[in-house]
């Protein structure tokens, strides 16, 4: 992928740009923003930009060695579990000391750079201090804040911000060609995440979305069989348990929305309005507020490591009542 084809970020782009043409780049910066709005598509399209004799043209082999992350002079250093720890910074200063194989400068890219540990950060910071050779070092960061000051400072920082739901609605009618009502969907749900609207997450938010509503839509308080059953299927899906509740909260939020009269263009699950308009002529505000909490809370308890299935159950009834 090319700057050209990158979703937005066009300031922070044309900048780069400037600064690639006028042999003015900086030897480190820092990239921080939301997850999955495409700081590390911008990074790894400077490192094409340097590395390919016709300024990264993404067809060639240079190309194609950055985009699957093998090209020698390419580091990418990711967290091993929670952290990036001082061996892996070392194992990263030893290579960045080392010349160029192919290039004429090597890259170190830091995904997540406010995982580093506290020995691992003091241990970066000797890098930053006295970067070895024409190295360039970008780290990349949803929360800039936990980084220590130090490494900050000896960065240049650039901001990147929430993808506009009109550019994500635009790239997935045109790269996948779904219709206006599935692009419309995956926009409003992906909160500005090129990484949500255009990763595996889209089955999860066009099929199962709609399976989930509609059960949770279904249930009442006088049959607890299956408000027990969907708990619990809820519950097994661990991984995508933060996604689902956001597709719950998401209905909800539409529901008020209608019950307040808003237009078709802010909802959210506008393939749902037959079932939002019928909830909405037989509920109330006070009911949706009491709805909305109850979704809200369930999500700051799993955060907590509570027990899930309990946590959804009590969850379920509540929107059941």
């Amino acid at each position: 992928m090319t700057f050209g084809d990158i979703i937005g970020h066009t300031g922070q782009i044309d900048l780069l740009r400037r600064a690639l043409a006028s042999d003015r780049l900086g030897h480190a910066y820092l990239f921080y923003g939301p997850e999955g709005v495409g700081k590390k598509l911008v990074a790894l399209s400077i490192a094409r930009a340097l590395f390919c004799s016709e300024g990264g043209c993404g067809v060639c082999s240079v190309c194609r060695k950055v985009d699957h992350h093998n090209h020698p002079d390419l580091h990418l250093l990711e967290p091993d579990g929670a952290n990036i720890k001082i061996e892996h910074i070392r194992d990263l200063q030893r290579e960045l000391a080392l010349r160029p194989l192919e290039a004429e400068r090597k890259i170190a890219l830091l995904d997540r750079a406010d995982t580093l540990n506290l020995a691992a950060g003091n241990s970066f910071l000797k890098t930053l201090e006295e970067p070895p050779g024409s190295a360039l070092i970008i780290l990349l960061s949803a929360h800039p804040e936990r980084l220590l000051p130090t490494i900050r400072s000896r960065c240049q920082p650039l901001p990147f911000r929430k993808l506009s739901r009109d550019d994500i609605e635009t790239a997935l009618h045109r790269r996948l060609g779904l219709n206006e009502v599935e692009c419309h969907v995956l926009a409003a749900l992906s909160e500005g995440s090129f990484h949500k609207a255009f990763g595996d997450e889209r089955s999860l938010y066009l099929e199962e979305r709609v399976t989930i509503i509609k059960a949770i839509a279904n249930l009442s308080t006088l049959a607890i069989g299956p408000m027990l059953d969907l708990a619990e299927k809820l519950s097994k899906e661990k991984e995508n348990l933060p996604q689902l509740l956001e597709i719950v909260l998401a209905f909800y939020r539409d529901l008020f929305l209608i019950l307040h009269g808003r237009p078709e263009s802010e909802i959210v699950n506008i393939d749902l309005m037959e079932l939002l308009e019928t909830m909405a002529h037989r509920t109330g505000v006070k009911t949706v507020l009491y709805q909305l909490a109850a979704v809200l809370r369930t999500i700051d308890l799993l955060g907590r490591n509570v027990n899930r299935q309990l946590a959804l159950e009590m969850m379920l009834h509540d929107l059941a009542a």
